[in-house]
């Protein structure tokens, strides 16, 4: 699709964008990513968060922008056209740490470290540092563009955020685009399914001396615990598991009345995520014979598989974009807000704005030097889908 690029390059020496590559500041979007890093944001405790990037979308003179009750900061830019499909670009602002983690950021041979900088406050900060340079330089491209600090990505959020942001403003959106700090040259275009599980495990209890020998919720999970560690899932295709949380029992010396432990599955192929889930459950159903021991199972998550072909002109503008910036695209499929986005039909592609590792964990960290590319390569992707038309063809000029 040769017509991809050539509309990639038109809009990379248009003056427009000339104007704003100029003024991106790749330090001050570093900045900003602290502060709202320093902000804790647990999923469902996102409010503060979405109220910092509120008053920045409104400082920034955007229309339209609210804080809705599920914590989704949002502001449109217009466009030239209001009736043309509008295009979203969001950023998810929770994370995976509670709120009494110590934040502390430092500096170490051009990495920032910090827990949650990564995943995804840089990214929140990228979506600021648009939507502050498409006003101040005026840019109006022929779509609206929605700005999105969306909640509850993470965790058992369930993209709930980024649903209820598909649920109000679908009906006007021709594509999007979603933000994560650490993906710089990978181009999300496809999501795997992900299924999660919560296990309570129950039992009459007891004392640990006088009723030893009698089952405990404890001893029955962790039973089940190694029944689906002993399980493998395939590797064609890719299916993994993990025990992410437990919790049980209210003292030492008591057999525990109740237990119970989070489970995440995910896979590349939905319907061999169902299999295994369908195994999992066998062994759920083979701990249960146990005398006096009872399971009960929930579903508490459930990310759908979308998918868009890497040929869609969208997929191929972000690789584009990478290519004029002189950075290898990687096209890959990944769990993510555009999830959602892409079960609901919606073209959409997730990108970085940097690199870095260690994510959802205390020593997560960022690369400072990729941020200036980072940043110019994700303003020319988001020009470039706001001239298009995705029903059409290229409007840049």
């Amino acid at each position: 699709m040769k017509m991809v690029p050539l509309h990639v390059s038109s809009c990379a020496q248009s003056a427009h964008f000339h104007s704003l590559a100029q003024a991106i500041d790749a330090q001050q979007v570093i900045q900003t990513a602290v502060a709202i890093q320093q902000i804790p944001a647990p999923t469902f405790e996102e409010q503060r968060r979405a109220e910092h990037v509120r008053d920045r979308f409104i400082a920034a003179g955007l229309r339209d922008v609210g804080v809705d009750a599920l914590h989704n900061a949002v502001g449109r830019w217009p466009g030239a056209d209001p009736a043309r499909p509008a295009l979203l670009v969001s950023a998810h602002t929770d994370t995976v740490f509670p709120a009494t983690t110590d934040l502390t950021v430092r500096e170490e041979s051009g990495r920032l470290y910090g827990p949650g900088l990564g995943d995804n406050s840089l990214g929140v900060a990228a979506l600021i540092a648009l939507a502050e340079l498409f006003a101040m330089h005026d840019i109006h491209p022929p779509a609206d563009i929605w700005f999105a600090a969306n909640s509850r990505e993470e965790g058992l959020g369930n993209l709930d955020g980024i649903r209820a942001i598909w649920n109000a403003l679908g009906a006007r959106l021709g594509a999007a685009i979603v933000i994560e700090g650490m993906a710089l040259g990978r181009v999300y275009h496809a999501g795997i399914a992900v299924r999660r599980l919560r296990v309570i495990c129950r039992a009459p209890g007891g004392h640990s001396w006088l009723h030893f020998g009698q089952p405990s919720a404890v001893h029955g999970l962790i039973d089940l615990g190694a029944r689906i560690m002993a399980l493998t899932p395939p590797r064609e295709p890719r299916t993994t598991f993990n025990i992410g949380l437990i919790h049980g029992g209210h003292s030492v010396n008591s057999l525990a009345c109740e237990a119970d432990l989070y489970l995440d599955l995910r896979s590349e192929d939905p319907a061999c995520l169902q299999a295994f889930e369908r195994t999992v459950r066998e062994c759920i159903d083979a701990a249960a014979q146990a005398p006096m021991l009872t399971f009960t199972t929930t579903v508490v998550g459930d990310r759908p598989a979308g998918h868009m072909d890497h040929a869609h002109p969208l997929a191929q503008m972000a690789g584009a974009v990478l290519d004029l910036a002189g950075i290898p695209a990687v096209y890959e499929r990944g769990s993510t807000d555009a999830n959602a986005l892409l079960a609901s039909g919606l073209p959409t592609v997730t990108v970085g704005v940097s690199r870095g590792a260690h994510s959802h964990r205390q020593d997560e960290y960022i690369e400072t030097p990729p941020v200036a590319p980072g940043l110019w390569q994700l303003a020319l992707l988001v020009l470039s889908a706001a001239e298009w038309d995705f029903q059409g063809g290229p409007s840049c000029e």
